[in-house]
């Protein structure tokens, strides 16, 4: 291995453990969720706007962080990513109530935006003949760190711990991945459209405005359901930090062999695939009770897996001219979404639970029936996505088709000349 590719790898795994810190505050913040409202005396609305902002923050910091990547570079937004974890976990963990809550997840939130925006197109830069299966494998620690999350918030849960040192933990990565990025070179960008004025032009093509907004309909397919697992399927029966654990980790295996999948199929048909699946998962979700809940969890896992590095991949493929801002807009688009929809998915609880209140259930049996009407609300973003990735399929196959066309007619023409050539030359 020579020394571009050491520098490369290393870049590489410093890109993943900060990714794996931003898994680990939406694993955390869920699995504490219930503490929260309990110390703080929220309801589920207030919860869903503590979430929010965590969600807010983000797409801040990926749509000026693709706007300012060809000014700053990866190194220093992942400079800022830093200090913003370090800033809101310390923040955190001296809350007192709902507005130091709001206030702290914010500057959480906003780094893990810094993370993104100047991860997502440095490693497509640095792979750039490999874009969609690398930026697959560095997403492998999105779900890989919500596992790692998951199972540190139930052990420390089970071990009567509160949510104080369940946020302290992570300082630990973070200070990891701000050590190795202060002492790593970053290259300079040569294979990534560099020219602002170029990637905002490339914004506004109908076919980055449609894909922005599928964004907003798979990170809430995905992120939507995962932040509120413990309160939609805590009566269910099955321990929604496990289920969490679980899902998360067939995530991590499956972008890591995301490889063979992203040949056999493009991008496009990944989508359409994972659509479909989702949709299936979530509504068994919605009407899965006892064990049965963890098959159903197994195809919502199977269904999200691909969404959003396959949504980057796709970009960074077909529309090349956006640059790191396109894939920055990506990721605000999504997580955006996702901070809307949060009060929303709250406000679903609370009045499901009130109306299952009203018919004289037992408290258990209201909590159940809140998470299961949550889900089949949430079951209606992949099945939009389904017909919306059924367009982009065909549209898909029909570029890669008068694209291979043109391959071949220029082939052509290269293996005529070479042969006129060589008819002069032996007349000669």
């Amino acid at each position: 291995m020579n020394q571009a590719e050491n520098h490369s790898t290393r870049l590489f795994v410093a890109c993943c453990i900060a990714l794996t810190v931003t898994a680990m505050t939406f694993a955390i913040r869920a699995g504490i969720l219930g503490q929260l409202g309990v110390d703080f005396g929220l309801s589920d609305t207030e919860l869903g706007w503590v979430n929010a902002m965590a969600f807010l923050g983000f797409p801040v910091a990926t749509m000026a962080g693709g706007l300012l990547f060809n000014l700053l570079g990866a190194k220093r937004l992942l400079a800022i990513a830093f200090a913003g974890h370090i800033l809101g976990l310390i923040l955190t963990i001296y809350a007192v109530g709902f507005w130091t809550l709001l206030l702290s997840s914010f500057c959480i939130g906003f780094a893990n935006g810094a993370v993104e925006a100047g991860c997502n197109p440095l490693v497509a830069d640095i792979y750039h003949k490999n874009k969609t299966t690398m930026l697959n494998k560095f997403h492998v620690w999105f779900p890989g760190g919500i596992v790692i999350g998951a199972l540190t918030s139930k052990f420390m849960t089970d071990m009567g711990m509160g949510w104080q040192p369940q946020i302290a933990i992570m300082l630990i990565p973070t200070l990891i991945y701000g050590a190795m990025m202060f002492t790593q070179k970053f290259p300079p960008t040569e294979n990534t459209e560099t020219s602002t004025a170029n990637n905002i032009r490339g914004l506004f093509s109908p076919l980055f405005l449609f894909m922005a907004f599928c964004m907003t309909l798979t990170a809430t397919t995905e992120l939507g359901t995962q932040q509120w697992i413990e309160r939609i399927l805590g009566a269910s029966g099955a321990s929604p930090m496990l289920i969490m654990a679980m899902i998360t980790g067939l995530m991590a295996v499956g972008r890591y062999f995301a490889g063979p999948l992203v040949r056999g199929l493009h991008p496009a048909g990944i989508l359409l695939a994972s659509a479909v699946i989702s949709t299936i998962g979530i509504y068994a979700m919605s009407i899965a009770t006892g064990g049965m809940v963890y098959f159903a969890a197994i195809l919502f896992a199977i269904g999200v897996t691909y969404f959003w590095p396959t949504m980057l991949g796709y970009v960074a493929e077909y529309i090349p001219q956006t640059g790191a801002l396109g894939m920055g807009m990506m990721g605000g688009a999504g997580m955006f979404a996702v901070s809307m929809w949060n009060p929303v998915i709250g406000s679903w609880i609370d009045s499901a639970r009130l109306a299952a209140q009203q018919q004289n259930l037992s408290e258990t049996a209201a909590e159940l029936a809140a998470g299961q009407a949550t889900l089949a609300n949430l079951s209606l973003f992949p099945l939009t996505l389904i017909v919306a990735f059924s367009l982009l399929f065909f549209f898909t196959r029909k570029v890669n088709s008068v694209t291979a066309s043109s391959t071949k007619v220029s082939s052509t023409k290269a293996s005529s000349s070479e042969a006129e050539m060589a008819r002069l030359q032996g007349e000669n």
